[in-house]
């Protein structure tokens, strides 16, 4: 019988563990949190020092009880969840069920799910807590706090379904801003000249006008750069200064959290919820051949980059076996960590140094391997030599007017054999120039000009905002998934092009929100708050103290929120445009998917169109059109037409209400299941569009993505 009882949150991480520990120990998972706060209601009392009221998560009863039954005969406990705060909460409400008096219940700790680790884990107990576990708490009542008492607000004054939150209303706040900068942008006009030269070895290169008498030249239209043209004219081209340096280029730090969200999101197109869905799974746990599940790399959710001395010690062996003594550095490289990082973490890294990519390939998902080689590479690159580059820079002379050319060459690889971190804006590339010496006369082959205009700040990507919530220490790493997951799913965002755009929904709500609670929209003041659960966490604040220094102005600006928002449901607009149906004038209304043109003579006339407003502010209604198909209809064989429904567009029969067949949407490619389905288009009970199996629910294929028709 065991004689110890050690739990986990993941069943895969329980498997994986298993195997370590002989049979005095039994692994069993919680399978994720086992109390949470209630659904239904708000669960805190305020007036009682923000006293949270948990429940037993619904279907959590069968686990617990089996938990308990295996706590009651085991000599030790030993728990074993993340070495987060959400992994202490969990850990500590385990506890409070199945050993209150905590006689017998210790906290492990690991990084890595590694057979050495977990087994110097297990000698080396420690207690629960307790400071960890207040930090995660204020900021569960936090966000309960904020998203139950104003979400009822946007309820009652916007519409049903939306949601404000502590951090995810300052992220929507931040993309509507940079939208708002987008929108006010004037484009300005300038003009460049590119001259195209050959040196007396008959290697030509461009050069770009730089100076006129000394001084940088500004070319603003046409005429202007004309005029440049005008007088270079018969000019001799001359190689003035010449200046070639080496440099080097440092490798970048290993991964933490948000790094590994943006480098997955820049090469391999990967959400963040995605990058971390699967790095969990490669956390855990990947079955291996017969080696059976094997933890491939350390903990997905840090925002240290420390390396233990035993992963440099085998990444520098691999390195000198792989690539050379060349490519390994005389000592590790070190790489600082920002002042409040909880640095008993690592960065993420691979555990084990005999499982490369290519040989587990077989063994992973491609999503998996693309993944795991990205965290390989980044960290294999962060222990190796800097890359060494020669740069040159070139001033040509024409005239009183001079031209710059610059270029640069790898002259030795370095880390970037095996990796080049990604940038969310291009670079320019720089072309490699000739040898060429000073003074040397040039052939002039054409001088291009050429017009372009400033361009607008980008939207954000996924990329972007994850760097930029990171930068002003709004939220953590750890909880960019669900924020960027939520502010879509919502619809107060939308994603284009990989690019994330403010809905008119999006904007509607955070312009709410910043008038009636400026305070919780504030980014500096969010990234206190922030600072407040690291200082909890390290026990320099009592966390209901926290607690009452928020809730006092938040309260107020509740009250006045519930008299004083504008009321968006019951606003209507007047216009000059008539309900071509009862005569009355039609006003603008705001509803599900945004402001449309109303019959005033409602609930007599229910009359809507839709609507555009032109340049000149007029509003000019959009007539509806019918969108055939060749489908016919299955019961009176008329062609379907296209409709629009409160779970998105349809397909139904045209002879309605005598016919009312309808069918889903299909998009003509077969579903990946094979099982002869096709891919329909749907939506969610939120309105958000997916696409799933015709076969549902036999097949349960379903993705938001439309899948791409095979040889796309």
């Amino acid at each position: 019988m065991a004689k110890s009882l050690v739990i986990v949150e993941s069943p895969a991480k329980a498997k994986t563990i298993n195997k370590f520990l002989g049979k005095d120990f039994m692994v069993l998972a919680s399978v994720g949190h086992i109390k949470d706060l209630p659904k239904s209601k708000l669960g805190i009392e305020i007036d009682s020092g923000f006293e949270p009221h948990y429940e037993l998560i619904k279907g959590k009863a069968n686990t617990i009880r089996e938990l308990k039954k295996a706590g009651k005969i085991a000599e030790k406990i030993f728990l074993a969840p993340d070495p987060d705060r959400e992994g202490e909460a969990i850990a500590w409400h385990i506890a409070e069920e199945i050993d209150k008096k905590k006689e017998k219940t210790f906290r492990v700790l690991f990084n890595e799910i590694t057979e050495k680790a977990v087994k110097e884990a297990i000698s080396s107990p420690t207690t629960l807590d307790q400071h960890k576990y207040e930090a995660q708490q204020a900021r569960r009542v936090l966000d309960r706090l904020v998203g139950y008492q104003v979400s009822p607000i946007l309820w009652d004054k916007v519409r049903r379904g939306l949601s404000a939150g502590r951090v995810q209303s300052v992220a929507v706040r931040i993309i509507c801003e940079r939208e708002r900068e987008i929108q006010a942008f004037v484009p300005r006009e300038y003009w460049s000249i590119t001259a195209r030269l050959e040196t007396l070895a008959g290697d030509a290169f461009t050069a770009k006008l730089a100076k006129k008498g000394g001084k940088k030249i500004d070319l603003n239209n046409e005429l202007d750069s004309r005029t440049v043209l005008s007088g270079l004219e018969g000019a001799p081209f001359k190689l003035a200064e010449v200046e070639s340096k080496e440099t080097k280029r440092n490798p970048a730090a290993p991964f933490t959290t948000s790094k590994l969200q943006q480098e997955a999101a820049r090469k391999l197109g990967y959400t963040a919820k995605k990058t971390m869905m699967l790095a969990q799974q490669l956390y855990e746990g990947v079955e291996i051949g017969n080696e059976g599940p094997v933890g491939l790399i350390s903990y997905m959710r840090t925002d240290s980059t420390r390396i233990s001395n035993e992963a440099i010690a085998a990444a520098r062996v691999h390195i000198e076996q792989k690539f050379g003594a060349d490519y390994l550095p005389k000592g590790p490289n070190i790489y600082k960590t920002k002042k409040k990082t909880q640095d008993a973490h690592e960065a993420i890294r691979p555990t084990y140094f005999q499982y490369p990519p290519e040989a587990v390939k077989k063994d992973l998902s491609r999503d998996q391997f693309r993944l795991y080689q990205l965290i390989w590479n980044r960290f294999i690159a962060c222990q190796m030599t800097p890359a060494i580059m020669d740069q040159t820079r070139a001033l040509i002379e024409a005239k009183d007017y001079t031209f710059s050319a610059s270029g640069s060459t790898v002259k030795f690889q370095g880390f970037m054999a095996v990796y080049i971190e990604g940038q969310d804006v291009e670079e320019e590339k720089e072309e490699r120039l000739p040898a060429f010496k000073a003074g040397e006369a040039l052939k002039l082959l054409g001088l291009d000009p050429a017009q372009h205009f400033t361009q607008p700040p980008p939207r954000y990507t996924e990329a972007s905002l994850v760097k930029e919530l990171e930068e002003k220490g709004i939220g953590r790493p750890s909880t960019y998934a669900a924020i960027l997951s939520t502010i879509q799913d919502r619809e107060y965002v939308v994603k284009e092009n990989k690019q994330l755009k403010p809905t008119e929904l999006g904007f509607m709500v955070t312009d709410l929100l910043v008038q009636s609670f400026p305070g919780i929209l504030d980014v500096e003041f969010t990234a206190h708050m922030e600072e407040e659960l690291d200082m909890i966490e390290d026990g320099q604040m009592e966390w209901r103290e926290a607690m009452k220094e928020f809730y006092g102005p938040f309260k107020e600006s509740l009250e006045k929120a519930k008299k004083e928002m504008k009321n968006v449901k019951a606003e209507e607009v007047p216009t000059d445009i008539t309900c071509e149906k009862c005569g009355s004038a039609m006003v603008i209304k705001w509803g599900r998917k945004g402001k449309f043109l109303a019959c005033s003579a409602y609930p007599g006339c229910k009359n809507t169109k839709d609507f555009t407003t032109g340049e000149d502010g007029k509003v000019v209604p959009l007539e509806r059109t019918t969108e055939t198909t060749d489908t016919p209809c299955p019961t009176c064989g008329k062609n379907m037409i296209v409709k629009s429904g409160r779970f998105g567009r349809f397909l139904a029969c045209p002879d309605y209400p005598n016919c009312k067949t309808t069918k889903p949407l299909s998009t003509g490619i077969p579903c990946p299941n094979q099982d002869g389905g096709m891919i329909v288009e749907r939506r969610t009970k939120r309105g958000r569009t997916f696409f799933s199996c015709s076969k549902y629910p036999s097949c349960t294929y379903a993705t938001w993505e439309m899948p791409k028709a095979e040889g796309d």
